[in-house]
């Protein structure tokens, strides 16, 4: 079953995906093409994964790994340079 600590592993893989950048909504769209069984599976994640990967996208900033919010175009996250690849 999947919880809230999944999410940020998830966004970095959506991010990879998509060629190291993405919009929310495709970032969004990616976990739920994925990982739909999974959050169906959650319990109450299943509710609440929209908001949360949201925050999980602000814990990785705060990690160094998604570029931060003034460094890229509004609604876009962006991978560092250092997880790209990784």
């Amino acid at each position: 079953m999947a919880d809230k600590r999944d999410l940020q592993r998830w966004v970095l893989e959506a991010l990879r995906r998509l060629g190291g950048r993405g919009t929310v909504l495709d970032v969004g769209k990616d976990i739920w093409v994925r990982h739909e069984a999974d959050l169906r599976a959650s319990g109450d994640l299943l509710y609440t994964w929209q908001y949360d990967y949201r925050w999980a996208a602000t814990a990785l900033r705060n990690s160094g790994k998604v570029k931060a919010a003034a460094a890229s175009p509004t609604g876009v996250w962006e991978l560092t340079e250092g997880y790209k690849g990784s």
